[in-house]
Formats: structure tokens, C-alpha cells, sequence
């Protein structure tokens, strides 16, 4: 018996020896991205939300919340781009909703009509590194030439019900049965089913599904089945309640049952899309990314949020319209349930994304992001410089076009028509209530010349006097 024991362990460990070491696969990407959701919207962020979010909240609970995630900008094609090329979008010329350009005392900035083509974007380097890549949902950076097949993801994407102009919804061509549009309003289930598609048949490569939802942008829609929750819901909870943001009321209670039943379906689609990286095996080597492209709508087109304590929402330089739901779960990377509250930002992902891959970095491309992994291990990041914003452009919420920057605690908004400046520290004051410039003039003087200059190295566009405006 001691020879036979020791036979076997010679054995074993010639075996160990001999074994060709097998190099660990590159993980999975899934990045999830809600339209217009404000950073109060979901349980993980306000345990005291009207709304039911239990798959987006498990997603907090398995990876990093990040309680300072923001937008690039405060409306959703800036931030797209930001996501896509890791840039401030005033360097890829997208700095308002393609399509948009309302005028107002001033004429707002050019505005591109679609993402430059000569962008490498995250996914078509992901797809030169053996990537497979997935696209269902909101592209809004340009139609036709522009659409996410030309840019790494298909061919063979087509633009599906609900396209609008420059908007373009893109959906992979399959013979999965789409939803009817009265069960699936915003095409959220639709959405899903395309992407559990795509990881059951993609087991054995490493892709990168972006799932850009409609939801919960307007028009509200849900299906009449939640709807009628929330309803019976609503009877209990607080009554409705408004605030003035300049011109605009603003909602100040969540209580609105469709809103609330379109976030509903939104977050049952996320928990199948997480299901399908379960029962497949992959959610071990999956990275998990979920945010929203700007804050939520409560000013304007319906009012049907509210972003307290954060002030204004969608389109505006106060934390309601910037400040997003953001979590990453990165496994063996990110410590289940932790939170990071180091101000990051949209464009920080195309290199964090890399990194975590185990692909070697493209500053050259993604040149105003840095690599989120070292907070993601529970260490400190080095950005080395503050953060910034450019919006010269009158948003459909109410905002007027204007500037921003974020330096530690201390955060500078200028306002371009009259050139107007408010300085708020929104560690003290997340709500951005206490106007502190006229009692820190030397700190304004300094924050304001930081953005100057920052607007001046990146060619930013400005607005110009509108002749026509009082006519």
C-alpha cells in the first residue's frame, strides 16, 4: 500500500508537471446603459425609491457602487460618444443630442450630426483583439454610414421600430420573435432576448455586448399589467410635489406608476441577460458595467422623476442632470458589495474596459479617461486633473448652454449667456443649494481659469449672439 501511495503521488506529480499550462481566457463585457435613469431611481442608491429595481440592486451587491459616476455631459448623445471613444465630447464635435439645436439669447454651438468615423471606438478594439461583439438598442450617433455596423458592431444590424430621424434604433437581424410593441413598448424585452441569444451561442469566445435600452426615456410606456402595480402603488405613497428650477416646475416626489413600470421591465430584462451569464457558466469570467447616459427627466416632457437631494435633472450642469447610477462588477477584481466614492467619469471606461481585458491601453484614443482598476481593487485613483464639462447648447429641459468643472470637493458652473458663476462644494452640499462664490472669490478666479484653459486646449466651440432672439 506504501508503494501503491507512492506510485501515485510520483505520478501526479509528473502529471502537474507535464500539463501544458492553459492561459485564462479573456472575460466577457456586458455593458448595460439606461436612458435618462437618475442616480435616485434605483434601490441600490435610495432604499426608499417608488421604483423596484431587485436585479439592478443584486448587480451593487455583487460588485463596486460608485456614489460620484458621472455623465459627460447632461444629454444622451455627448455621453454616448464619451462611452465609446474615451473623450470629452466637445473633442469629437458631439456635444448636444444629435439633432438637436434649439436656439435661445444665444445661437448654440455646432453640433456634429454623427460619431467621426475615424474614432476607434471601444468596440472595434475589442474586435481586433478576438472579440465578438453584440449591439441591440439606442445607438443616436448618426444613421446610414454611421450606424454601430460601421463602427464594430455587426454587420447586419438593421434599424428597427421606433427609428426617428437621427436617433436610429439597431437590432440584430434573427429569427428571435419580436415582442408585441404593446407588451414592449420601449422594445426592452426585445432587447433581452437578442442578448440571451447571443451569450448562449457564445460560450466559447470572449464578446462584448453593449445593450443601450430605450428605457426609460420618453415616451413612457409600459405594459398596462405593471402599470396597474404601480397604480394601486401610488395610493400610498406621497402626493405630488413641485419645485422652480428657473422657468421650469420640477418634480420633487416619485410617484409615477408607468415610469416606474417601464423601470420594472427594464430591470426584469437585466436580471434574464444576468441569468443567461449564469446558467451558461460565464458569470465567473463576465465584467458587468451598468450606468445611465444623463440624469433623470424631471423638468420637462412629463416630469416623471425626481432627483432629490440632487438639483435639477436631465439637461442641466447641477448633480441631477450629471451624477448617474454606475456599478461595475469586475469578478476576481471588484470586492462583492464595496463603494468608491472617487468622482469618475464617462470617458474613464474605454481604458478601464482595456485594462480589465488584459489588452494593453490606446491613450492616444481614449485620451481623457483613465483606467478605473486600481479603484476597482480597493486603492486610490491618479487622474492628476479635475474634471470638466461643456454644454453649449439650450437643452428641451430647461438648461442653458454653460460650462463646468469638478476639482476635488469644489465644483465651478458658468453660465455663457451672461457669463454668470456659482461655486458649491458637493461634498457638504450635494444639493447644491449654497452658492459660495461671492464668499470664495480667489477660488472662483482659479476654477474659472482652469476651465478657460481647458476649454482652450480642447478647441471647444462656443455660442454666439443671436440677432434674431426678442424679435
Amino acid at each position: 500500500m506504501k508503494f501503491t501511495s507512492l506510485l501515485l503521488t510520483l505520478l501526479v506529480a509528473v502529471g502537474a508537471h507535464a500539463a501544458p499550462k492553459t492561459k485564462h481566457p479573456r472575460p466577457n463585457i456586458v455593458f448595460l446603459l439606461a436612458d435618462d435613469l437618475g442616480y435616485m431611481d434605483i434601490g441600490a442608491n435610495n432604499p426608499k425609491t417608488f421604483y423596484e429595481t431587485p436585479n439592478i440592486d443584486g448587480l451593487a451587491r455583487k460588485g463596486m457602487r460608485f456614489t460620484q459616476g458621472y455623465a459627460a455631459c447632461p444629454v444622451c448623445s455627448p455621453t454616448r460618444a464619451s462611452i465609446m471613444t474615451g473623450k470629452y465630447p466637445v473633442r469629437t464635435g458631439v456635444t448636444d443630442y444629435i439633432g438637436g439645436n434649439r436656439p435661445g439669447k444665444l445661437k448654440p454651438a455646432p453640433n456634429a450630426e454623427h460619431l467621426p468615423l475615424e474614432e476607434v471606438i471601444i468596440a472595434e478594439r475589442l474586435r481586433d483583439a478576438g472579440y465578438a461583439t453584440f449591439f441591440a438598442g439606442k445607438w443616436h450617433l448618426g444613421g446610414g454610414e454611421y450606424s454601430p455596423n460601421a463602427q464594430g458592431f455587426g454587420p447586419g444590424l438593421t434599424s428597427g421600430a421606433g427609428a426617428k430621424g437621427n436617433i436610429q434604433f439597431w437590432y440584430p437581424r434573427s429569427d428571435v420573435p419580436v415582442p408585441d410593441a404593446k407588451d414592449d413598448p420601449k422594445t426592452t424585452d426585445r432587447i433581452a432576448n437578442e442578448a440571451v441569444r447571443f451569450i448562449e451561442t457564445h460560450t466559447n469566445q470572449p464578446f462584448f455586448a453593449y445593450l443601450p435600452f430605450l428605457a426609460v426615456h420618453t415616451p413612457i410606456q409600459a405594459r398596462r399589467d405593471l402599470v396597474e402595480k404601480y397604480e394601486r402603488k401610488k395610493a400610498s405613497a406621497p402626493p405630488d410635489a413641485w419645485g422652480q428650477e428657473r422657468e421650469r416646475q420640477v418634480r420633487l416626489v416619485q410617484n409615477h406608476p408607468t415610469y416606474a413600470a417601464m423601470l420594472e421591465q427594464m430591470d426584469s430584462a437585466i436580471g434574464r441577460v444576468l441569468a443567461a451569464l449564469e446558467h451558461t457558466g460565464l458569470a465567473g469570467r463576465t465584467i458587468i458595467v451598468f450606468m445611465s447616459d444623463n440624469g433623470g427627466l424631471s423638468t420637462s416632457e412629463g416630469h416623471p422623476t425626481s432627483n432629490l437631494p440632487f438639483r435639477g435633472g436631465k439637461g442641466w450642469p447641477y448633480e441631477g442632470g450629471i451624477r448617474e447610477p454606475w456599478i461595475v462588477c469586475a469578478p476576481r477584481v471588484t470586492k462583492a458589495g464595496s463603494v468608491c466614492d472617487t468622482p469618475v467619469i464617462s470617458t474613464d471606461f474605454y481604458p478601464t474596459l482595456l485594462a480589465l481585458a488584459g489588452l494593453p491601453l490606446f491613450p492616444e484614443q481614449h485620451r481623457d479617461g483613465v483606467s478605473l482598476v486600481p479603484v476597482l481593487k480597493g486603492k486610490k485613483l491618479r487622474r492628476g486633473e479635475p474634471l470638466f464639462w461643456h454644454y453649449p447648447h439650450y437643452g428641451n429641459q430647461g438648461g442653458a448652454p454653460c460650462g463646468a468643472i469638478r476639482d476635488g470637493d469644489w465644483k465651478l458652473i458658468e453660465w455663457y449667456e451672461d457669463g454668470s458663476l456659482e461655486l458649491f462644494n458637493v461634498r457638504d452640499d450635494v444639493s447644491e443649494n449654497k452658492n459660495l462664490a461671492a464668499e470664495q472669490p480667489d477660488l472662483v478666479k482659479k476654477l474659472h481659469a482652469k476651465l478657460v484653459a481647458w476649454r482652450k486646449s480642447v478647441n471647444a466651440l462656443m455660442p454666439t449672439p443671436n440677432p434674431a432672439f426678442g424679435r
